[in-house]
């Protein structure tokens, strides 16, 4: 017998075996055969339903145990953190501000609504109020196309719609994010909205790069990914969620827990009355110098410029590598 014989093979060298399928089935690929055990498929079929045969990756009881919180932790940064490497993404400009800041026309045709109601019933508390707070969201929804504007300037920064390396990012959802976002899709331009899970339905904007949007199970982690990659913060007028992410970044800055970035409050009469920092100032509970973590501005040219001009003083480049 020849020695290739003995080893199996009709050549001298045997041909490789196929990644996946035999020739001849393993015995576990088939159950217990019924004629040795009647009882024997669906003892095998209970088994293979039990949680405990689910594979632990695919266990989603498994991961979702208090246990297992680590591990989540760790998945809602490093899916968006591979993603955001593969993609080439280097800077990111963050922009917030209130998801009730709609396009002035979806503003307009709430407030009409709202005056076709009340003055069916003048006489209406609630309509009485709510038509004041439309008619102030009204007047605010200049900044809708400020955001839209400065999207378009982000999205302009790189070498074309291919040069991933500076990218607007938002929080994903409507109102002033989506207006940044739209500005960069106006320009054929790729852009991030970081979604987060919430108790209730929600949906991101349209106009955000489908597979630049990500949905994020804690809220510490999607923190964490706004300011990674971060070279400036800009705030449109907001609610708790615009004076969070504010005040968080402004805290990093003050106690120089991350390198200093320029932030910049859109829309300074707004800003002026919901944060007064000159009684902080004032009070005692913060210094002279925490006044100057920020500047007004109220174009989106002049977001632009102040950035450039923010980093011209600070001896290095706005976008390294980029500029």
């Amino acid at each position: 017998m020849k020695e290739s014989e003995h080893a199996g093979c009709r050549d001298r060298i045997c041909t490789p075996p196929h990644p996946v399928r035999r020739r001849e089935p393993l015995p576990w690929q088939s159950p217990k055969e019924s004629e040795d055990d009647p009882q024997a498929r669906s003892r095998v079929e209970k088994i293979m339903q039990s949680p405990g045969y689910r594979q632990a990756d695919e266990d989603v009881d498994f991961l979702g145990r208090d246990e297992t919180r680590g591990i989540r932790l760790q998945l809602d940064y490093l899916k968006p953190e591979l993603l955001l490497r593969k993609h080439g993404v280097r800077h990111t400009i963050v922009a917030f501000g209130s998801t009730r800041l709609r396009e002035p026309r979806a503003i307009s045709r709430r407030l009409e609504r709202t005056r076709a109601a009340l003055a069916a019933d003048p006489g209406n508390g609630e309509l009485q109020r709510r038509l004041a707070v439309e008619e102030r969201l009204l007047a605010k929804s200049r900044y809708y196309d400020v955001a839209r504007e400065f999207g378009a300037l982000v999205g302009r920064a790189g070498k074309g719609p291919e040069d991933n390396r500076v990218m607007l990012v938002t929080g994903g959802g409507p109102g002033i994010m989506e207006a940044a976002n739209r500005g960069t899709f106006d320009v054929h331009a790729k852009s991030i909205g970081l979604n987060i899970t919430l108790p209730h339905e929600q949906y991101p904007n349209p106009y955000i790069t489908p597979e630049l949007c990500f949905r994020f199970h804690y809220f510490a982690i999607r923190k964490l990914h706004f300011l990674l990659r971060a070279r400036a913060l800009v705030a449109f007028p907001g609610g708790y969620g615009t004076l969070d992410e504010l005040f968080e970044t402004l805290t990093l800055i003050q106690t120089r827990k991350m390198h200093p970035l320029p932030v910049v409050l859109v829309g300074e009469s707004f800003w002026r009355r919901a944060v007064d920092v000159e009684f902080l100032a004032a009070e005692g509970v913060i210094d002279e110098e925490d006044r100057e973590l920020f500047w007004y501005a109220e174009t989106a040219d002049e977001i632009w410029q102040g950035l450039n001009d923010w980093y011209e003083k600070s001896g290095e480049p706005f976008l390294p590598g980029i500029d």
